[in-house]
């Protein structure tokens, strides 16, 4: 509907231009008023149009048809006061024709070719003449062809611009199909994995536990409560099954099964630092650079999903580059930015062109990659999306977006 919509100026500029030149210049008389009532209305359509249009997302085949059934009508009617079939303008009707086989259902494309038939008929009957006045009455064919040549020229120019911007939309059109069908494939992929983490997370839940109790029994052993070093090389261990037994709770909380944690209400700092806190733990403090810019506090439903693929973010950058990591929080407008930076060696070109997608990793083992994968689907799924750029200085810098209307926790008993 744009489209006509822009080829209807045209034909407005058109029209005005060609009754200026024929009566002004060239000194043939025309019938003014009826000629210039049809600009004017279709230029009243129009703007009464854009309105409609801006607030519409798509238009029926009917309306397309009814907007190329009325153009027809237009040019009939300027064709009927200037001279009928006889005007080498007729052959403007091929231009309704071939937008309307493009843009119409074959029906509707059938109807705009019947209606111009009608509308020739019409003319070759019953029109107007154009009377010529001397030079052009003693040889009206030269006349004749240098009118069709103009109207040659104008149904190519016409044309050309139609195709192209149809065949524009087409291409964009099966460019958005690809992306749908590319991100159903990764869904279904999520969805695989999703299903051997949940198995896998069942079947190691109970190794676990039997690994936890003996760690127990071990540091209540009398012959081993003695030794200091011994003991704290247990504590460690007793932290690492936490942890593993940490993370397996979270997939099955990713995964929606039954659990004993419930979703936790916290603030947005709070889950902030208690990320950063949990790799100070685990790590060296001193390698980890946090920046809190994200302003006044708020109330969030903690996302476990959402911890773990930051958690990988982080442990990937400390992976390329173990003496500083770099961590930027700050809100932007309703959106939570958090910036993951590193001196690495940075992203290589394919893998910038190829960011998030499965099994695209610069490590050389078997399923990696996976990690940047997740971080993009969770964050897509909750309304967010993930980038990665080299820093100028050196190094890589993923940044995470996210609406905060994703992760703020409202208290649906507040009054």
């Amino acid at each position: 509907m744009h489209l006509l919509v822009q080829l209807r100026w045209i034909a407005v500029g058109g029209q005005l231009v060609t009754i200026a030149v024929v009566h002004g210049l060239m000194g043939i008389p025309l019938p003014l008023a009826p000629l210039l009532v049809m600009p004017v209305m279709l230029a009243a359509i129009n703007l009464a149009s854009l309105p409609l249009i801006a607030r519409r997302t798509a238009v029926t085949n009917s309306e397309l048809t009814g907007a190329l059934l009325f153009d027809v009508a237009a040019l009939a009617w300027q064709l009927y006061h200037s001279g009928g079939i006889t005007n080498p303008f007729a052959s403007l009707f091929l231009l309704q024709i071939v937008i309307g086989a493009i843009l119409l259902t074959p029906a509707s494309s059938w109807a705009i070719v019947v209606a111009t038939g009608i509308a020739l008929l019409t003319l070759r009957l019953d029109s107007q003449p154009l009377p010529l006045p001397p030079p052009y009455s003693d040889n009206p064919m030269k006349l004749y062809l240098q009118g069709s040549l103009v109207c040659f020229a104008l149904i190519a120019v016409l044309l050309v611009a139609v195709v192209t911007r149809v065949t524009r939309n087409l291409l964009q059109r099966d460019a958005a199909l690809a992306t749908i069908r590319q991100r159903a494939a990764e869904e279904d992929h999520i969805v695989r994995m999703g299903l051997l983490a949940s198995g896998a997370a069942h079947e190691l839940g109970t190794p676990l536990a039997s690994l936890s109790v003996i760690l127990g029994d071990w540091k209540r052993m009398p012959r081993l409560s003695g030794d200091a070093e011994l003991q704290d090389d247990l504590r460690e261990m007793e932290a690492a099954v936490k942890r593993c037994k940490a993370i397996l709770s979270g997939i099955l909380m990713s995964a929606g099964e039954a659990r004993g944690v419930a979703p936790r209400v916290t603030t947005m700092r709070t889950f902030l630092d208690g990320i950063v806190a949990e790799w100070h733990a685990a790590r060296q403090p001193e390698t980890l650079a946090y920046a809190d810019l994200f302003g006044a506090d708020l109330p969030i439903v903690s996302d476990p999903a959402l911890k773990q693929v930051i958690d990988n973010v982080i442990d990937n950058a400390a992976e390329a580059s173990p003496g500083w990591v770099g961590i930027t929080a700050r809100r932007e407008e309703e959106m939570l930015v958090l910036e993951v930076a590193d001196r690495g060696p940075g992203f290589a070109p394919e893998m910038l062109a190829s960011f998030g997608q499965p099994y695209r990793s610069t490590k050389g083992r078997p399923g990696g990659g996976l990690g940047l994968f997740l971080l993009v689907n969770v964050l897509r799924t909750l309304g967010g999306e993930a980038n990665a750029v080299n820093r100028g200085e050196g190094g890589a810098l993923v940044r995470l977006s996210l609406p905060l209307t994703a992760l703020v926790y409202e208290d649906k008993g507040a009054a």
